[in-house]
């Protein structure tokens, strides 16, 4: 029989999540030229994308390796960081990087929401682990919620990206959309608190959802 998955911690599902973005972010700030302009800024970004994509695969690797499996999310964040990464160093351009947020995020909102239009939470299938006892009414209204949220998500990060320059959008992904999908959660909690979730439980920023 094999051994039962473990559960993330706070700092574990941190790591997993947000250092592939991290990696990113210190590589290109350490090679970007001051003046963000040129073949110089262009080294940069395939510079951190080759970090980021690096990164993105050590940490699945550290999940199953840790963890003892990965998450169909996880998977998929990694699919998605390697084919955009990819098209982003064949054509020098930054604008894979830029968009594969926004690819992400509609992708996993339209999901979500056909899936509540078809009366399938599913959430529930991906995280009903960390929700003990939260009703089905619960698991709709969750699904519902962080399926608009994404779509939220993919339009600011188009409003963004046309607003600021390169440098100042990675930065934004780091302390604008963490913060965001942080504050997010945990505003669902009085929601999941009156459809059932058990109060005893120790509840934690569930990261196998989507973040990029």
């Amino acid at each position: 029989m094999s051994a039962a998955p473990k559960k993330r911690g706070g700092a574990l599902n941190l790591l997993i999540d947000y250092g592939p973005i991290a990696a990113f972010f210190v590589i290109y700030r350490w090679y970007a030229p001051a003046d963000h302009n040129g073949v110089g800024e262009v080294f940069a970004v395939i510079r951190g994308t080759l970090a980021f994509m690096a990164a993105a695969v050590i940490a699945l690797v550290f999940s199953k390796l840790r963890l003892g499996r990965v998450s169909p999310m996880l998977w998929l964040s990694t699919a998605l960081i390697l084919g955009f990464g990819s098209l982003t160093i064949f054509f020098h351009d930054p604008f894979w990087i830029q968009v594969k947020p926004t690819a992400i995020y509609t992708l996993f909102g339209v999901i979500l929401l056909v899936g509540v239009m078809r009366g399938v939470p599913l959430l529930k299938i991906l995280l009903e682990a960390a929700f003990e006892g939260l009703s089905d009414e619960g698991w709709r209204i969750l699904s519902r919620n962080w399926g608009w949220f994404f779509l939220v998500l993919a339009v600011l990060n188009e409003v963004l990206r046309h607003m600021l320059s390169f440098g100042d959008w990675i930065a934004a992904k780091l302390w604008v959309f963490m913060p965001l999908s942080f504050l997010f959660t945990f505003v669902q909690l009085p929601m999941l608190l009156r459809h059932g979730l058990n109060s005893d439980a120790k509840l934690e920023v569930e990261t196998d959802l989507p973040h990029e």
